[in-house]
């Protein structure tokens, strides 16, 4: 019982000092490292097996079409698709899209209206119905994450 309540007392003392030591780091923004301006979404999805080939061929004429407006509108600055080749199968595909900054993330009105004068009224509406018709059918959204990258600077 001794030895048991000794390493059990060493065990807490390393887990404490293991966890003292990130609460002694003063690393400061802007001199140790910089938050940069750009932000990246994800988005995580589950497609149904057997149906990615489906789900991409609606991505092509729904979400990549519109992406490549608001690219050539500077409204994002860059965007993609990636499969998951392995992991828990919790999600297979991942959406990205890169925008200028938090701003960019902000309701505008006037981007809206370049949007929609881009895209088209038409393009919108058919993009809604294969949303409701198609995607809802054979693929779960498992999260939407917004990141920002923390560039660290070395002494």
């Amino acid at each position: 019982m001794n030895a048991l309540r000794k390493i059990a007392t060493i065990a807490i003392a390393a887990g404490a000092l293991g966890l003292s030591a990130p609460a002694s780091a003063q690393l400061e923004v802007w001199k140790d490292y910089t938050p940069q301006e750009t932000v990246v979404e994800l988005t995580y999805v589950k497609v149904d097996e057997g149906q990615l080939d489906r789900y991409l061929e609606g991505l092509k004429q729904t979400w990549v079409r519109a992406n490549e407006v608001s690219k050539r509108l500077g409204q994002i600055s860059d965007y993609g698709i990636y499969t998951v080749p392995y992991g828990g199968n919790e999600v297979n595909l991942v959406l990205r899209i890169n925008y200028p900054s938090m701003a960019s993330l902000t309701a505008d009105k006037a981007r809206y209206d370049a949007f929609l004068s881009a895209w088209g009224k038409q393009n919108i509406d058919s993009s809604n119905k294969t949303v409701r018709e198609l995607y809802n059918n054979i693929r779960k959204i498992k999260g939407t994450y917004i990141l920002r990258e923390l560039k660290m600077k070395l002494d």
